[in-house]
């Protein structure tokens, strides 16, 4: 993309109403444009790092087993009734009435809508188990929407549902979904915690939320610095085998790791006092398993082995997809911008051109974008007519991982200049060795 055909509208001052870092960096980079109070549109370079973090999470679900779809945002209200939650969501639920008087909500969660679904079509235990799962607006009318997209009111999630026949099996799918969260945020290039928790609103007994540690988090943690090391790395993972995924879950819960809401000072002083963390962490994703607690009063049933008809045992399964933009930005930028991790970046590499106009430097570049294209990279070409600082600048400012410099003095001697934007490490290689070193980077992500 060249990026004097690109809407790429950044801001040399910083917006009043940022409050923190992610914020700051997303309206000055043009990733995102305010409409209302908590609603944002996002602009093309927002917009691509949106796709590449959802692209992670499916590709992440379907390894894991688990089926997609899509529900509307739009929801009838007495499928809520049913369940007995449309009174008691509160005032955060954006309850609306069609020209016909029908009651309809703007769906924050779908736990009604995939459990009437279920029960039209699913019968019997031979169909078990089943998960399904989405990635779609929701809208919670939060009273004090702010710090962008980490708190607005109009959010992108992935929610996942299971449906199993009985506790063990509904425990398994729990913790399919702890294994494919947590390599989902490796290859974000995060450390997301899994953290014991309250469930909320949504029910039930076993919950853990995945934390980002950043000041700027909501929530206020307790944890083993320990926890902080785990990972898993590449190691393969049958998520059919119950005790080899039990094996990873049990790694990545048995150190110390708390909310507030559910901290346990006793347990916590057990842990060795320099290990011992009090911080604070942003929430990107949360699982539960809430046995029958929407099945049973919703009649969504299956005849079991035996011939009995019993409610199914279910769970739900949340990733904050446009959450995950925000709480990238917070663990990863420096005082110059952005600096994404390679997965998510929204170009893998920028090429910057010091003498646009000049015949060399042109065709110098022009070589560049067709080869990196032709590895099936697609690099970010500042072709503008701007001064080299500030050509540098957006590039900073926008995070990309590397950036080639293109000038007439280098190239004198068959050299460009090849920068990595997390290390700030340049060296003067050949064109084609800057290109072949990009590819692999590209290749290994």
């Amino acid at each position: 993309m060249r990026l004097t055909r690109y809407f790429l509208p950044v801001l040399r001052e910083t917006p009043a109403e940022a409050q923190i870092v992610s914020h700051r960096l997303m309206l000055r980079a043009g990733m995102i444009r305010q409409q209302a109070a908590g609603i944002y549109s996002w602009l093309p370079l927002g917009w691509r790092v949106l796709r590449r973090i959802e692209t992670i999470v499916h590709e992440e679900q379907q390894r894991a087993g688990h089926i997609p779809m899509l529900m509307p945002t739009l929801q009838p209200a007495d499928l809520w009734r049913e369940s007995g939650r449309y009174d008691d969501y509160g005032a955060e639920m954006l309850r609306i009435t069609d020209r016909h008087k029908r009651d309809l909500l703007y769906g924050p969660t779908n736990e009604e809508m995939i459990t009437d679904i279920f029960r039209a079509h699913v019968g019997s235990y031979k169909d078990l188990p089943l998960t399904l799962y989405h990635i779609q607006w929701k809208f919670r009318d939060e009273i004090r929407p702010r710090f962008g997209v980490m708190r607005g009111r109009e959010f992108l999630m992935k929610d996942g549902y299971t449906f199993d026949i009985d506790r063990a099996s509904a425990l398994h799918a729990y913790n399919r979904h702890m294994v494919s969260y947590l390599r989902s945020y490796e290859r974000m290039g995060l450390t997301a915690i899994p953290m014991r928790a309250a469930s909320g609103p949504i029910g039930g007994d076993d919950t853990h939320e995945f934390l980002v540690l950043a000041a700027t988090g909501e929530s206020e943690v307790f944890y083993d610095d320990a926890v902080t090391g785990l990972r898993l790395g590449n190691r393969a993972i049958d998520y059919d085998d119950r005790a080899a995924v039990q094996a990873v879950c049990d790694e990545f819960t048995a150190l110390y790791a708390r909310t507030d809401e559910t901290h346990d000072p006793v347990a916590f002083a057990a842990v060795p006092e320099a290990r011992r963390r009090v911080g604070r962490g942003i929430e990107v994703g949360q699982i539960f398993y809430f046995a029958t607690k929407y099945s049973a009063p919703m009649g969504a049933t299956v005849v079991n082995a035996e011939g009995q008809r019993v409610p199914v045992h279910m769970g739900s399964h949340g990733i904050g997809v446009s959450r995950l933009v925000g709480a990238i930005i917070e663990a990863s930028h420096d005082d110059r911008g952005i600096v994404w991790p390679e997965g998510v970046a929204p170009f893998p590499v920028g090429i910057v051109n010091l003498k646009q106009g000049d015949g060399a430097a042109d065709a110098a570049c022009a070589g560049l974008y067709a080869a990196l294209v032709a590895k099936g990279i697609e690099p970010l070409y500042d072709d503008r007519d701007e001064r080299a600082g500030a050509k540098f600048a957006t590039m900073d400012l926008i995070g990309l991982p590397w950036r080639i410099t293109v000038g007439p003095r280098g190239l004198a001697a068959g050299k460009v200049e090849l920068t990595c934007r997390r290390t700030g490490e340049s060296e003067e290689i050949s064109p084609e060795a800057a290109v072949d070193r990009v590819a692999q980077v590209v290749a290994g992500r």
